[in-house]
């Protein structure tokens, strides 16, 4: 790999076209800190930076990875998910971070202003999926969304879910966050023209087996345009529906 000052120094010189540096800089090393490997130009290759996975790591391990990201850039905000708060703690003594306690993520810098094509929607089933859908929700809005929350509007009352109609007709995307048998998403698709992305989430009693009943269920859904993430990933649903937030 070239250093990047001689790759621009090459399309400065006419040496190199525009479309071989950007593919070299695709290919562009990450930095090494031995427990962690960042890479350094993820933003580049997929339109966002490295999201941090808090859950197995340290307070230090994240400090450190928080140090390299820095160096490599002073602005961008960087997103750590599953961080319990005594952890979020222990990271607020080296950082001036921001922590969601619901959604369990932490952020270090500005939250930008949405640049997105559209809205996401957000909606929960029952309260209980709260803490996932908040998840999604600190993603959707630190990779640049225009987020719009509504939450407890399962199929066990309907007419909650009908009476946010309009935003549902409105939204790019929705994200469909349920546990139990996982209905709602299937709901939504059928009366959204958007791409629903379905979030099955492990809130349920015996039979539910800790969110699988929700996830078949949504697998199975016979409304078009589902789409399914893992169980409580909040996170993944907002990483795909920001992408195609952002599609021109």
């Amino acid at each position: 790999m070239k250093d990047i000052r001689v790759i621009l120094e090459e399309v400065k010189n006419g040496t190199m076209d525009i479309s071989e540096a950007s593919l070299l800089l695709k290919k562009a090393p990450f930095a090494d800190i031995g427990d962690a490997k960042i890479d350094t130009h993820r933003k580049l290759r997929r339109g966002v930076g490295e999201v941090i996975y808090g859950a197995g790591k340290s307070a230090p391990q994240i400090c450190d990875i928080l140090k390299s990201m820095r160096r490599e850039d002073e602005d961008s905000p960087i997103l750590i998910t599953r961080v319990d708060p005594p952890k979020a703690i222990e990271i607020s003594k080296m950082f001036p971070i921001y922590y969601h306690e619901k959604a369990e993520s932490v952020v270090l810098g500005d939250i930008p202003e949405p640049d997105g094509l559209g809205t996401i929607l957000i909606a929960t089933g029952g309260t209980s999926d709260i803490p996932v859908a908040e998840e999604a929700y600190i993603t959707a809005r630190v990779f640049g969304n225009k987020v719009n929350r509504q939450y407890d509007v399962g199929v066990a009352g309907i007419h909650r879910l009908f009476a946010h109609i309009d935003d549902i007709m409105e939204a790019s995307v929705i994200i469909a966050i349920a546990g139990m048998e996982g209905a709602l998403a299937s709901v939504i698709a059928g009366l959204s023209s958007a791409p629903v992305i379905a979030v099955p989430t492990s809130v349920g009693y015996g039979a539910s087996f800790g969110g699988i009943s929700a996830l078949l269920g949504m697998l199975n859904s016979c409304s078009g345009g589902v789409s399914v993430v893992n169980i409580d990933n909040g996170f993944g649903a907002a990483y795909q529906a920001s992408l195609i937030n952002h599609l021109a």
